[in-house]
Protein backbone atom coordinates (compact mmCIF):
# COMPACT_ATOMS: atom_id res chain seq x y z
CA UNK A 1 0.00 0.00 0.00
CA UNK A 2 1.12 3.10 -0.78
CA UNK A 3 0.74 5.83 1.94
CA UNK A 4 2.15 9.58 1.18
CA UNK A 5 3.58 11.92 3.90
CA UNK A 6 0.32 13.39 5.14
CA UNK A 7 -1.46 9.76 5.52
CA UNK A 8 -3.58 9.83 2.34
CA UNK A 9 -3.51 6.08 0.83
CA UNK A 10 -2.84 5.74 -3.17
CA UNK A 11 -5.76 3.71 -4.20
CA UNK A 12 -6.60 4.88 -8.11
CA UNK A 13 -4.43 5.88 -10.80
CA UNK A 14 -5.56 8.65 -13.32
CA UNK A 15 -3.80 8.00 -16.68
CA UNK A 16 -3.69 10.50 -20.33
CA UNK A 17 -3.82 8.34 -23.10
CA UNK A 18 -2.92 11.49 -25.40
CA UNK A 19 -3.16 15.09 -25.23
CA UNK A 20 -4.38 15.35 -28.30
CA UNK A 21 -8.38 16.84 -28.49
CA UNK A 22 -10.57 16.91 -31.26
CA UNK A 23 -12.32 19.69 -29.29
CA UNK A 24 -11.19 23.12 -28.39
CA UNK A 25 -13.14 23.69 -25.29
CA UNK A 26 -12.03 27.26 -24.29
CA UNK A 27 -11.83 26.22 -20.05
CA UNK A 28 -10.02 23.35 -20.66
CA UNK A 29 -6.65 22.01 -18.26
CA UNK A 30 -5.76 19.29 -20.09
CA UNK A 31 -5.26 17.47 -16.84
CA UNK A 32 -2.71 19.66 -16.15
CA UNK A 33 -0.10 18.72 -18.86
CA UNK A 34 1.69 20.68 -21.37
CA UNK A 35 1.00 19.22 -25.22
CA UNK A 36 3.63 16.58 -25.84
CA UNK A 37 3.92 14.05 -28.81
CA UNK A 38 5.37 10.97 -27.15
CA UNK A 39 2.80 8.54 -25.72
CA UNK A 40 3.11 4.95 -24.27
CA UNK A 41 2.11 1.66 -25.84
CA UNK A 42 -0.52 -0.64 -24.47
CA UNK A 43 1.61 -2.62 -23.12
CA UNK A 44 3.87 -0.26 -21.31
CA UNK A 45 0.41 0.88 -19.67
CA UNK A 46 -0.27 -2.91 -18.75
CA UNK A 47 3.14 -3.03 -17.39
CA UNK A 48 3.01 0.14 -14.98
CA UNK A 49 -0.85 -1.24 -13.93
CA UNK A 50 0.50 -4.33 -13.07
CA UNK A 51 3.26 -2.68 -10.46
CA UNK A 52 0.61 -0.44 -9.46
CA UNK A 53 -1.87 -3.18 -8.47
CA UNK A 54 1.01 -4.83 -6.61
CA UNK A 55 1.24 -1.64 -4.48
CA UNK A 56 -2.73 -2.19 -4.09
CA UNK A 57 -4.00 0.48 -6.51
CA UNK A 58 -6.50 -1.20 -7.95
CA UNK A 59 -8.78 1.56 -9.93
CA UNK A 60 -7.66 3.50 -12.86
CA UNK A 61 -9.39 6.34 -15.22
CA UNK A 62 -7.74 6.99 -18.42
CA UNK A 63 -8.43 10.77 -19.86
CA UNK A 64 -6.38 12.74 -22.06
CA UNK A 65 -7.28 14.94 -24.38
CA UNK A 66 -9.33 12.52 -25.59
CA UNK A 67 -8.70 8.92 -25.19
CA UNK A 68 -10.81 7.67 -27.67
CA UNK A 69 -8.66 9.21 -30.65
CA UNK A 70 -6.47 6.28 -29.51
CA UNK A 71 -7.25 4.01 -31.92
CA UNK A 72 -6.15 0.89 -29.62
CA UNK A 73 -8.30 2.13 -26.89
CA UNK A 74 -10.13 -1.01 -26.92
CA UNK A 75 -6.77 -2.82 -26.36
CA UNK A 76 -5.59 -0.79 -23.14
CA UNK A 77 -9.03 -1.06 -21.62
CA UNK A 78 -8.92 -5.10 -21.85
CA UNK A 79 -5.20 -4.90 -21.01
CA UNK A 80 -6.06 -2.58 -17.76
CA UNK A 81 -8.95 -4.87 -16.65
CA UNK A 82 -6.55 -7.83 -16.03
CA UNK A 83 -4.34 -6.05 -13.30
CA UNK A 84 -7.60 -3.38 -11.79
CA UNK A 85 -10.87 -4.09 -10.32
CA UNK A 86 -12.33 -0.75 -11.86
CA UNK A 87 -11.74 0.64 -15.33
CA UNK A 88 -13.42 3.83 -16.28
CA UNK A 89 -13.02 6.85 -19.19
CA UNK A 90 -13.33 10.59 -19.07
CA UNK A 91 -14.56 11.41 -22.68
CA UNK A 92 -15.96 14.19 -24.44
CA UNK A 93 -18.42 11.55 -26.05
CA UNK A 94 -18.07 12.48 -29.54
CA UNK A 95 -16.63 9.14 -30.97
CA UNK A 96 -18.02 7.00 -28.56
CA UNK A 97 -20.76 5.32 -29.90
CA UNK A 98 -19.51 2.96 -32.51
CA UNK A 99 -16.99 1.50 -29.56
CA UNK A 100 -19.23 1.77 -26.31
CA UNK A 101 -20.03 -2.04 -27.07
CA UNK A 102 -16.63 -3.06 -27.43
CA UNK A 103 -15.39 -0.82 -24.16
CA UNK A 104 -17.61 -2.52 -22.43
CA UNK A 105 -16.58 -6.28 -24.02
CA UNK A 106 -13.34 -5.33 -22.36
CA UNK A 107 -13.81 -4.83 -19.47
CA UNK A 108 -14.63 -0.81 -19.15
CA UNK A 109 -16.91 -0.54 -15.62
CA UNK A 110 -17.89 3.15 -15.87
CA UNK A 111 -17.90 6.07 -17.86
CA UNK A 112 -17.55 9.77 -17.51
CA UNK A 113 -19.19 11.62 -20.91
CA UNK A 114 -19.08 15.68 -20.93
CA UNK A 115 -21.88 17.89 -22.16
CA UNK A 116 -22.25 21.22 -21.17
CA UNK A 117 -25.27 22.52 -22.61
CA UNK A 118 -27.92 20.68 -24.66
CA UNK A 119 -28.25 23.60 -27.11
CA UNK A 120 -26.68 22.83 -30.27
CA UNK A 121 -25.22 26.69 -31.27
CA UNK A 122 -23.67 27.06 -27.70
CA UNK A 123 -22.33 23.42 -27.72
CA UNK A 124 -20.60 24.69 -30.80
CA UNK A 125 -19.18 28.23 -29.33
CA UNK A 126 -17.63 26.10 -26.51
CA UNK A 127 -16.28 23.23 -28.41
CA UNK A 128 -15.52 25.02 -31.95
CA UNK A 129 -17.52 21.88 -33.35
CA UNK A 130 -21.34 21.02 -34.24
CA UNK A 131 -21.26 17.67 -32.64
CA UNK A 132 -23.68 17.55 -30.08
CA UNK A 133 -25.83 14.87 -31.79
CA UNK A 134 -22.59 12.56 -31.57
CA UNK A 135 -22.47 13.14 -27.66
CA UNK A 136 -25.86 12.60 -26.85
CA UNK A 137 -26.07 9.14 -28.95
CA UNK A 138 -22.69 8.05 -27.19
CA UNK A 139 -24.40 8.37 -23.73
CA UNK A 140 -27.16 6.58 -25.06
CA UNK A 141 -24.88 3.74 -26.46
CA UNK A 142 -23.05 3.80 -23.59
CA UNK A 143 -26.54 2.79 -21.36
CA UNK A 144 -27.15 0.58 -24.20
CA UNK A 145 -24.01 -1.72 -23.46
CA UNK A 146 -24.54 -1.98 -19.76
CA UNK A 147 -21.68 0.48 -18.82
CA UNK A 148 -22.73 1.27 -14.66
CA UNK A 149 -23.31 4.43 -14.49
CA UNK A 150 -23.04 6.39 -17.01
CA UNK A 151 -21.95 9.98 -15.74
CA UNK A 152 -22.27 13.19 -17.79
CA UNK A 153 -20.39 16.03 -16.43
CA UNK A 154 -21.80 19.63 -17.20
CA UNK A 155 -19.79 22.57 -16.47
CA UNK A 156 -21.36 25.10 -14.86
CA UNK A 157 -20.96 27.89 -17.82
CA UNK A 158 -24.90 29.07 -17.76
CA UNK A 159 -27.60 30.35 -15.38
CA UNK A 160 -29.86 28.10 -13.23
CA UNK A 161 -32.46 27.48 -16.08
CA UNK A 162 -30.15 26.62 -18.35
CA UNK A 163 -28.34 24.47 -16.08
CA UNK A 164 -31.33 22.02 -14.82
CA UNK A 165 -32.65 22.01 -18.30
CA UNK A 166 -29.15 19.87 -19.33
CA UNK A 167 -29.77 18.19 -15.85
CA UNK A 168 -33.37 17.02 -16.82
CA UNK A 169 -32.43 15.90 -20.34
CA UNK A 170 -29.50 14.09 -18.50
CA UNK A 171 -31.94 12.47 -16.61
CA UNK A 172 -34.40 11.44 -19.28
CA UNK A 173 -31.40 9.53 -20.72
CA UNK A 174 -31.36 7.40 -17.52
CA UNK A 175 -27.79 8.66 -17.03
CA UNK A 176 -26.70 10.57 -13.78
CA UNK A 177 -25.49 14.48 -14.20
CA UNK A 178 -22.40 16.06 -12.14
CA UNK A 179 -22.48 19.57 -12.16
CA UNK A 180 -18.55 21.14 -12.10
CA UNK A 181 -17.55 24.28 -10.99
CA UNK A 182 -15.78 26.05 -13.44
CA UNK A 183 -11.77 26.12 -12.66
CA UNK A 184 -10.13 29.98 -12.80
CA UNK A 185 -13.44 31.70 -13.65
CA UNK A 186 -15.69 33.74 -11.49
CA UNK A 187 -19.42 31.58 -11.95
CA UNK A 188 -19.86 30.06 -8.52
CA UNK A 189 -22.30 27.42 -8.68
CA UNK A 190 -23.88 28.57 -5.52
CA UNK A 191 -27.27 29.36 -6.18
CA UNK A 192 -27.54 26.34 -8.33
CA UNK A 193 -26.44 23.92 -5.46
CA UNK A 194 -28.91 26.53 -3.42
CA UNK A 195 -31.63 25.60 -5.84
CA UNK A 196 -30.85 21.74 -5.81
CA UNK A 197 -30.49 21.84 -2.22
CA UNK A 198 -34.10 23.24 -2.02
CA UNK A 199 -35.97 20.60 -3.84
CA UNK A 200 -33.90 17.41 -2.64
CA UNK A 201 -35.45 14.72 -0.73
CA UNK A 202 -32.34 13.14 0.28
CA UNK A 203 -28.91 14.64 0.54
CA UNK A 204 -25.72 12.09 0.99
CA UNK A 205 -22.23 12.32 0.93
CA UNK A 206 -19.59 10.51 -0.86
CA UNK A 207 -16.21 9.85 0.97
CA UNK A 208 -14.36 10.29 -1.78
CA UNK A 209 -13.39 14.25 -1.73
CA UNK A 210 -16.58 14.80 0.36
CA UNK A 211 -18.79 15.53 -2.67
CA UNK A 212 -22.61 15.58 -2.18
CA UNK A 213 -25.59 13.65 -4.03
CA UNK A 214 -28.75 15.23 -3.95
CA UNK A 215 -31.96 13.08 -5.29
CA UNK A 216 -34.95 15.19 -6.64
CA UNK A 217 -38.00 13.65 -7.73
CA UNK A 218 -38.19 14.17 -11.55
CA UNK A 219 -41.51 12.89 -12.93
CA UNK A 220 -42.74 10.36 -10.28
CA UNK A 221 -38.77 8.70 -10.05
CA UNK A 222 -36.10 9.66 -7.60
CA UNK A 223 -33.44 10.72 -9.41
CA UNK A 224 -29.31 12.13 -8.53
CA UNK A 225 -27.19 14.59 -9.49
CA UNK A 226 -23.91 15.17 -7.65
CA UNK A 227 -21.70 18.65 -7.05
CA UNK A 228 -18.42 18.98 -7.69
CA UNK A 229 -16.30 21.37 -6.51
CA UNK A 230 -12.74 20.47 -7.19
CA UNK A 231 -10.64 23.72 -6.64
CA UNK A 232 -9.89 25.88 -3.58
CA UNK A 233 -11.16 23.09 -1.55
CA UNK A 234 -9.21 21.78 1.24
CA UNK A 235 -11.80 18.59 1.24
CA UNK A 236 -10.76 17.81 -2.31
CA UNK A 237 -7.20 17.42 -1.65
CA UNK A 238 -7.25 15.97 2.61
CA UNK A 239 -9.92 12.80 0.69
CA UNK A 240 -7.45 12.70 -2.28
CA UNK A 241 -6.58 9.02 -2.93
CA UNK A 242 -5.03 9.25 -6.77
CA UNK A 243 -1.72 9.34 -8.09
CA UNK A 244 -1.33 10.41 -12.09
CA UNK A 245 0.34 9.55 -15.31
CA UNK A 246 1.01 11.85 -17.66
CA UNK A 247 1.03 10.17 -21.72
CA UNK A 248 4.15 10.48 -22.31
CA UNK A 249 5.00 8.24 -19.03
CA UNK A 250 5.40 10.58 -15.94
CA UNK A 251 3.99 10.27 -12.63
CA UNK A 252 2.12 13.30 -11.54
CA UNK A 253 1.79 13.74 -7.80
CA UNK A 254 -0.61 16.61 -7.61
CA UNK A 255 -3.56 17.65 -10.77
CA UNK A 256 -2.33 21.34 -10.71
CA UNK A 257 1.56 20.99 -10.10
CA UNK A 258 4.01 20.30 -12.93
CA UNK A 259 6.63 19.77 -10.39
CA UNK A 260 7.58 16.86 -8.50
CA UNK A 261 7.09 15.08 -11.94
CA UNK A 262 8.69 11.07 -11.74
CA UNK A 263 9.84 9.64 -14.85
CA UNK A 264 9.23 6.11 -15.04
CA UNK A 265 8.86 5.12 -18.94
CA UNK A 266 12.47 6.17 -19.47
CA UNK A 267 13.70 3.84 -17.60
CA UNK A 268 11.19 0.75 -18.28
CA UNK A 269 12.23 1.47 -22.01
CA UNK A 270 15.89 1.10 -20.45
CA UNK A 271 15.03 -2.02 -18.95
CA UNK A 272 14.79 -1.31 -15.26
CA UNK A 273 13.94 -4.13 -13.15
CA UNK A 274 10.54 -3.81 -11.17
CA UNK A 275 12.05 -3.66 -7.96
CA UNK A 276 13.26 0.29 -9.64
CA UNK A 277 10.02 1.45 -11.10
CA UNK A 278 8.48 0.23 -7.62
CA UNK A 279 10.76 2.78 -5.64
CA UNK A 280 9.87 5.34 -8.54
CA UNK A 281 6.05 5.15 -7.36
CA UNK A 282 6.91 5.61 -4.22
CA UNK A 283 9.18 8.72 -4.93
CA UNK A 284 6.26 10.56 -6.48
CA UNK A 285 3.86 9.79 -3.69
CA UNK A 286 6.50 11.55 -1.18
CA UNK A 287 6.25 14.21 -3.70
CA UNK A 288 2.69 14.85 -3.15
CA UNK A 289 1.14 18.07 -1.62
CA UNK A 290 -1.16 18.37 1.58
CA UNK A 291 -3.43 20.92 -0.65
CA UNK A 292 -3.38 22.69 -3.36
CA UNK A 293 -2.80 26.00 -3.67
Amino acid sequence: MLIDPYGRKVKSIRISLTTKCNLKCFYCHNEGQEYSHEEMTPNEIGYILKIASSLGIKSVKFTGGEPLLRNDIVEIVEIASKYMEDVSITTNGTLLAPIAKKLKEAGLNRINISMDTIDRGKYKEITGYDLLENVINGIKKSIKAGLNPVKVNIVALFPLNETMETVKFVWKLNAIPQIIEPINFENSIDEIEDYIASKAIKIRERHMHRRKIYTLLFNGEEKDVEIVRPMHNSAFCSACTRIRLTSDGKLKPCLMHNDGLVDIITPIRNGAKEEEIVELFKKAVRNRRPYWR
